[in-house]
């Protein structure tokens, strides 16, 4: 099982994977592109405005005679192209550039060249926080924006799949929640116990579900002990399923800013992974998306 970032990025040295860039012309996603195709972790097609491509790359010291161009300056035509190089088998991941992240979805999910393909498509962010011996996967926080019980039991089924991409074959989802009981009064605790009782009964799986939790009993052993949590896997958390999307931009955001926490992010349902990151994220972080994103199509594989 992969515990830190650096380990995923040694995993993936030398895949040589290729990977679809939509709106390519920005100074982050070029670096960390750069840096992904130096570690012969993909090939790179950029599909953007050539002339603005060139430009930033001559700036920042970014060759570019081992990548593919396709000039579009257009750019919901670029995301277009980026999808459509994918549809066609022709690259294995498509990554947001500088662009909307509605633009590029409404290309991955046109009905002609787009590449819907499970019931709900969901983000999934991977962090890496300092104190935690395992990496932390979060959903969705930039996605669904309030998801159901049934779309959450898909958004738990898109995060295991990441999962048991970088090696953890049974990881303990947890429904976060405000209480660890159920209230009627809580929409999110209701969902918390028919999840669990879905992966009691075999719906879910891959995983081991519980909650109702709070942050401090799904991520801390001994708070849970501290509380009287019966429950086995309280504190033992790999997936943290938030009830709804500002809890979860909030949380992401808190961990990237605050606790200074290293982070990926793509969005899973797709057939193929799909790199979105917001457009203030390091290149770095670029980088290690890149990476999740080619685990997933290599274990997908």
């Amino acid at each position: 099982m992969l515990h830190s970032f650096q380990e995923l990025i040694e995993s993936v040295k030398g895949a040589n994977r290729r990977i679809s860039v939509a709106v390519a012309q920005d100074e982050e996603v070029l670096l960390a592109v750069n840096e992904a195709c130096k570690l012969g972790i993909v090939n790179a097609t950029l599909v953007g405005d050539e002339a603005e491509i060139r430009r930033i790359a001559k700036e920042i010291g970014v060759p570019l005679n081992n990548m593919t161009i396709v000039d579009e300056p257009d750019k919901a035509e670029a995301c277009r192209k980026a999808v459509k190089i994918v549809h066609d088998g022709e690259a294995d991941v498509v990554m947001k550039g500088i662009v909307d992240t509605s633009i590029i979805l409404k290309a991955v999910l046109d009905k002609e060249i787009g590449l819907r393909d499970a019931p709900v498509l969901s983000h999934v962010a991977v962090f890496n926080v300092d104190g935690f011996d395992r990496l932390l996967y979060v959903t969705d926080s930039a996605m669904c924006i309030a998801p159901d019980v049934e779309q959450k039991a898909h958004i738990i089924g898109n995060a295991v799949k990441v999962a048991h991409a970088l090696g953890n074959e049974k990881p303990v989802v947890t429904c976060l929640c405000a209480v660890e009981k159920v209230n009627p009064k809580m929409q999110a605790t209701l969902d918390a116990a028919e999840l669990v009782e879905r992966n009691k009964r075999g719906e879910i799986t891959g995983c081991t579900v519980c909650g109702p939790l709070a942050l401090d009993n799904a991520i801390s052993e001994e708070a849970a002990k501290h509380k009287g949590i019966s429950d086995p896997n309280a504190g033992k958390a790999d997936i943290l399923l938030v009830p709804f999307i500002e809890a979860g931009n909030i949380f992401y955001k808190s961990l990237t800013y605050m606790a200074k926490a290293h982070n990926a992010g793509m969005i899973v349902g797709a057939k193929a992974p799909v790199v979105v990151t917001s457009r203030a994220d390091s290149d770095e972080t670029k980088l290690n998306s890149i990476a999740l994103a080619i685990a997933v199509a290599r274990h997908n594989a």
